[in-house]
């Protein structure tokens, strides 16, 4: 499959992820049953068949492809395999049970250990963030950037709402504007596109959490790493990567300093 199309791939990705959004959409504004999966983390309605939808219509499209998704059953097989939609049917459950307009419909191609096709999605507020390798990062068909902001002091990071409820960046206070924000896709793709400075999560993420944001804020311009500043390698047997740092790259040596003595 080394000749895969990748606009084709993309076209796809963008049409799933819309589908996948509608019904996600449907419920956010009727009744659904909430769950629980092993952790303690919420499971909804909405997350499951969302991702019935995305299934079907990517490996419908692309049937020689893997599959790695929050709601699905995970197997070996994906390792075997050259191209493997990485997804999210739904990043930001919580927000989307509690009624806020902060979560995604999350879509990644990965290439070996690359993503080369991401989407992101909101239905909430119809913003659709999208790019391939190589070719920029475009919200709702328009080219983005992250931001030039050169100067850490004053800067706004887009940060977990649950990080910054237990405290964990008490010690970036006085030296950033911190901006809660719920769905790490959903904040990796606004600050694709200029909405705040920088991004940091100090808790770990799967790499459905992360995979296709990484790509769009590659892509727009920005350096992202995980908390010990490597590049992340995706469609690994381990799913767990240790958080996220992203910045443009006069910025990012900063960023990554100041996390580094927060975490001592």
């Amino acid at each position: 499959m080394t000749g895969m199309d990748l606009n084709r791939a993309l076209t796809t990705a963008r049409e799933a992820a819309e589908r996948a959004g509608d019904k996600l959409l449907f419920y956010y504004a009727s009744n659904y049953d909430i769950g629980h999966k092993r952790g303690g983390s919420p499971v909804t309605t909405a997350d499951i068949e969302a991702n019935q939808v995305l299934h079907d219509a990517l490996l419908g499209a692309f049937p020689e492809t893997g599959w790695l998704s929050e709601e699905s059953a995970d197997g070996p097989e994906r390792l075997r395999q050259e191209w493997v939609w990485i997804v999210d049917p739904l990043d930001g459950t919580m927000e989307f049970i509690r009624g806020v307009d902060e979560f995604a419909v999350s879509v990644a191609l990965v290439q070996g250990t690359a993503p080369a096709v991401a989407v992101a999605y909101n239905p909430a507020t119809g913003c659709m963030t999208h790019c391939r390798r190589g070719f920029g990062t475009f919200a709702n068909g328009k080219p983005v950037h992250v931001s030039s902001r050169a100067e850490l002091e004053g800067a706004t990071m887009v940060a977990s709402r649950s990080e910054t409820r237990r405290g964990l960046f008490a010690g970036f206070e006085g030296i950033l504007k911190i901006r809660p924000t719920g769905s790490i896709a959903h904040k990796l793709a606004e600050f694709a596109g200029g909405r705040g400075d920088l991004i940091v999560s100090l808790r770990p993420k799967n790499e459905w959490d992360v995979c296709a944001g990484v790509l769009l804020a590659e892509e727009a311009g920005a350096k992202v790493t995980d908390l010990d500043g490597r590049p992340f390698s995706f469609n690994q047997a381990d799913t767990l990567r240790n958080g996220v740092i992203a910045a443009n790259p006069s910025l990012y040596p900063e960023v990554y300093r100041l996390v580094a003595e927060q975490r001592r």
